[in-house]
C-alpha cells in the first residue's frame, strides 16, 4: 500500500494488482479526485495519507477520507452521525453503515458543480472536531476503539466483515486492541488484522 499520498493521485492506492495499471480506479476519476482535493485544502485541511488514501485532518482529528472505485469516487465522513446534511447528499457506504457518511460522485465535473456545498459540508466536520464533539455511543455496542471506528468508516469491505463477526470475535479486536498503548500500535494492528477480518476469523484464531 502506498505511505506517499502523491502516489494516490498518479498510481492509486496499492492495495490490489490494478496499482500503478491504466486498468486502476484513480486514472478514471483524476480530474474530479485532484479536484476534491484541492477543495479539501481550501478548506484548511491538513492532508495525510490513511489505509493507502488521501486523509484530512483538522484539530488532531479525522475529518474526510478520498477513495475512488469502478463506478464512482467517493468523500467519507468520519463522525458522520453529527452531520446535519441540509442537502441531503450524504449516503450510506454500505448496508451495514449505521450513518450515511459519504458524498458519491459519478462525473469528474461535479466536484467543481458543489464546491461551495463540498465546502459548507467539511467546514461543518472540522467545527465539530474544534468542539471536541463525537456522536454519542449506540447502545448495545461494545466502546470500540477510535482507530477501529475510523478505519471502519474509512473501508467498506472491512466494515461489512466486521459487523458480520460474531459478538465474541468483534470483541477478541476490541481486546486485542485495547491492550496497545499508543495509537500508531493501535493503528499497525487493524492492518494487520484486516484480512483476518474479511476471513470472519477472530483476533486469536488460525
Amino acid at each position: 500500500m502506498i505511505a506517499d499520498v502523491e502516489e494516490f493521485f498518479t498510481q492509486g492506492c496499492g492495495r490490489c494488482a490494478r496499482f500503478a495499471t491504466p486498468d486502476c480506479s484513480t486514472r478514471r476519476w483524476e480530474e474530479g479526485l485532484r479536484a476534491l482535493r484541492e477543495v479539501c485544502r481550501a478548506a484548511g485541511l491538513a492532508e495525510t495519507v490513511k489505509w493507502a488514501h488521501p486523509c484530512y485532518m483538522h484539530a488532531g482529528r479525522n475529518i474526510a477520507i478520498m477513495g475512488a472505485f469502478r463506478g464512482d469516487f467517493r468523500l467519507s465522513f468520519f463522525n458522520a452521525a453529527l452531520m446535519k446534511d441540509p442537502k441531503g447528499l450524504l449516503e450510506r457506504q454500505g448496508p451495514n453503515t449505521r450513518h450515511p457518511d459519504m458524498i458519491r460522485f459519478t462525473d469528474n465535473a461535479h466536484v467543481a458543480e458543489m464546491r461551495p456545498t463540498i465546502l459548507a459540508y467539511l467546514k461543518e466536520a472540522m467545527g465539530y472536531a474544534e468542539a471536541g464533539l463525537k456522536p454519542p455511543k449506540e447502545e448495545g455496542g461494545f466502546d470500540l476503539p477510535d482507530e477501529l471506528i475510523d478505519a471502519l468508516d474509512a473501508d467498506p469491505e472491512l466494515a461489512a466483515a466486521f459487523a458480520a463477526l460474531t459478538p465474541g470475535r468483534q470483541k477478541s479486536y476490541v481486546i486485542a486492541l485495547s491492550s496497545a498503548k499508543a495509537s500508531a500500535t493501535r493503528l499497525s494492528r487493524i492492518a494487520r488484522f484486516r484480512g483476518r477480518i474479511l476471513a470472519g476469523k477472530g483476533a486469536t484464531e488460525r
